[in-house]
């Protein structure tokens, strides 16, 4: 590979963290939003799982940018612990919420966010996969899985969110919370693995 695309490469994979970075520190304010207005435990945790995801994609920038391992290792000793406490937050969450019968309200905005989130999320992992091979970069390929993932994520709160608000199944949201949380913690344990 030439020295010309590998830098236009490099460039894709700076533009596709920024893109992903924006999206999730938009998402936490509209989720949120969203999230108070209709008590979801669902919104609530995928709007706190974007706010870690932003974390990430810090992580992945420093990487791109040449820095150092020691402060890419300690940053990512952060995530890692970052989703372990919202697991257990979310977790508490979703067992109080099944416990009271919480009746969160339906959420057409959650509905719209989530359903236009997995689509970005999907393109964007895709994306972050071939420019990670073409690049030869296994860290920017590792986070286009993680991107996949938050994809399916956004899928598992959207289905949550619909039959609550569609079917008024109350338990699918915090169902969809405790989707959230197996999610999270299999995510801390691939970051805290001593290999990392």
């Amino acid at each position: 590979m030439s020295e010309l695309d590998h830098d236009r490469l490099l460039r894709t994979g700076f533009v596709l963290e920024w893109i992903t970075l924006a999206w999730n520190v938009v998402g936490v304010v509209v989720l949120a939003f969203l999230a108070i207005t209709s008590a979801s435990t669902a919104l609530a945790g995928f709007g706190l799982d974007s706010f870690i995801e932003i974390g990430a994609s810090a992580v992945v920038l420093w990487e791109l940018s040449g820095s150092g391992a020691k402060r890419q290792k300690r940053a990512l000793r952060f995530i890692g612990a970052a989703f372990l406490l919202l697991a257990l937050y979310l977790l508490a969450e979703s067992v109080l919420a099944f416990s009271t019968q919480h009746r969160p309200e339906g959420s057409i905005g959650g509905i719209i966010w989530t359903a236009v989130t997995a689509v970005c999320m999907f393109t964007l992992a895709a994306l972050k996969s071939r420019t990670g091979k073409a690049l030869g970069n296994p860290v920017l390929k590792t986070e286009g899985r993680v991107t996949f993932i938050d994809g399916l994520l956004a899928c598992a709160v959207l289905v949550g969110v619909l039959m609550n608000t569609w079917l008024g199944w109350w338990w699918a949201d915090p169902l969809a919370g405790l989707v959230i949380v197996a999610y999270t913690i299999r995510e801390a344990g691939g970051i805290l693995r001593p290999a990392h």
